[in-house]
């Protein structure tokens, strides 16, 4: 590394937000940029520490020590270069990322990590800044079509990579626009939608077709893709939520977590909002999940200028270091502060919600919730609870939101119509090894096969799946595999 005592000169940095009594007026991105000086500064921080356990950390396997170092030279054209091998869109993850990789660095054995994410979210944008980031237009197209069902990023990063491969591809989405959840469930807040127009419009000049408002197994007969394709990769994510069937679940008020989230950010876009407007404005509001898509709820809701906001999760408090049983290298489950936490929320643990509570008009007044005590296995892992005596109460509540994670991919329509093989949680079942599903032609990618993951997951799952699809379709791939970084896009 050029800077080998950088870790020992300087300490963890992020850079600076809006402060939250003012981002919480709009729904623009708050983080700033580093200085040059913190960027080079926070870069120096990466070891040189043998072994980069941040590999191994990273679904991606990005290689973290040499961009870093390429950042600490100030040679933008070579960083981009080495990020751009690995990952398709930095720029969603050095956004939306938990950023695993972090929790992997070696610095973290007794010291505050290396700020990653953020470096990556510099190497892309600084790269867009000095017109690095160009169309790769394949030279020779193989005359095999693609059809990818699914523009989340997991569709995304398959029809990036077919692309590549000199394939014609197809991305059917039936949405208004391409990006799945990066588009409809993230907030703009953390993710401004010009970044997924940016990267489409890009993917569009290298070829890449895209036909929106277009539900394969509604709008388009299944039986007419597998007749014109050569393969087809249903990379349709996970989007059945999990619902909370207790009394008084039919009242006005409750609603699916996405349903929330998608609105709001339809009307951020200027687009029109199906159904009834779901608002926050001068409620009481319940977020019913301690997970990323609560705490995107609770951003949300105090935007809308809810009257309160609280947070429910079942579990008991985590952490807020790692323990004995959350050794390092490994991702330890430790107390998440959100900058949506930040800008005002009542979080509370170890809580089950008993009843939904109406008043005459059927609408949503209250909630009936109880304490739980948790009994834990030998590795301190929450294994059983039980009520805790006594402790039922109600707490005021006109809006329920209901962030409790997703059960597995809809069923009805395209997945019913094949009849193809699903696992035991209700996933499109394919292995690792080859992503081929039970019918000839047909792969899968992402959360529909996976089940609910992380963004960084579903562009790793992608790429993997396009470099399968590419074995099947021509014997051989020059894609990378994720451990085997040989494909250099010059």
């Amino acid at each position: 590394m050029s800077k080998v005592t950088g870790f020992l000169e300087f300490t963890r940095e992020l850079p600076a937000k809006r402060p939250p009594q003012e981002r919480i007026n709009d729904y623009n991105e708050f983080i700033e940029r580093y200085s040059d000086e913190k960027l080079n500064q926070q870069s120096a921080r990466c070891m040189d520490c043998g072994v980069p356990f941040c590999h191994q950390g990273c679904p991606l396997g990005n290689v973290i020590p040499e961009f870093n170092d390429a950042v600490y030279r100030k040679s933008w054209k070579e960083a981009y270069d080495i990020l751009s091998s690995t990952n398709n869109f930095p720029e969603f993850t050095g956004r939306i990322c938990p950023a695993p990789c972090e929790t992997s660095c070696v610095l973290g054995i007794n010291a505050p990590v290396v700020t990653i994410e953020e470096i990556e979210k510099h190497i892309i944008e600084i790269a867009f800044d000095n017109g690095y980031v160009q169309p790769i237009i394949p030279h020779i197209r193989t005359g095999k079509k693609i059809a990818i069902v699914g523009s989340g990023p997991a569709g995304l990063a398959a029809a990036s990579q077919l692309n590549y491969a000199g394939h014609t591809v197809v991305v059917f989405e039936r949405d208004d626009a391409p990006g799945g959840l990066l588009r409809y469930g993230i907030p703009d807040f953390k993710l401004e939608k010009w970044v997924i127009d940016r990267r489409v419009k890009l993917m569009e000049e290298e070829g890449i077709v895209f036909k929106c408002n277009a539900e394969v197994g509604i709008d388009i007969n299944i039986n007419d893709l597998l007749r014109e394709y050569h393969a087809i990769v249903l990379a349709g994510g996970s989007t059945v939520p999990r619902d909370l069937n207790i009394p008084g679940r039919q009242l006005n008020g409750i609603h699916f977590a996405m349903d929330f989230l998608t609105q709001q950010n339809k009307r951020v876009s200027n687009k029109k909002v199906e159904g009834k407007d779901i608002f926050a404005t001068g409620k009481n509001v319940v977020v019913i999940g301690g997970g990323d898509t609560g705490s995107d709820c609770v951003g949300t809701a105090n935007r809308h200028k809810a009257s309160s906001v609280t947070q429910f999760e079942l579990l008991p408090k985590p952490p807020e270091n790692r323990t004995a049983f959350m050794p390092w290298p490994t991702y330890p489950m430790i107390l998440k502060t959100t900058s949506s936490h930040e800008e005002g929320v009542q979080r509370h643990w170890a809580i089950a919600t008993k009843e939904f509570i109406g008043d005459d008009n059927g609408n949503l007044k209250a909630l009936k919730i109880v304490d739980l005590e948790w009994k834990f296995t030998e590795e301190n892992k929450p294994a059983q609870f039980v009520e805790v005596a006594g402790s039922e109460t109600q707490i005021p509540c006109e809006v329920a939101l209901l962030a409790m994670g997703f059960v597995h991919p809809l069923h009805k329509g395209l997945l019913n119509q094949l009849e193809i093989e699903l696992d035991e949680s209700g996933n499109v079942k394919a292995t690792e090894n080859s992503y081929h599903t039970n019918i000839p032609k047909i792969f899968t990618a992402g959360d529909m096969r996976r089940g609910q993951s992380l963004v960084v997951w579903a562009i790793s799952e992608g790429r993997e799946c396009a470099r399968k699809v590419d074995e099947y379709l021509t014997g051989y791939s020059l894609l990378e595999a994720k451990d085997n970084n040989i494909f250099q896009k010059a």
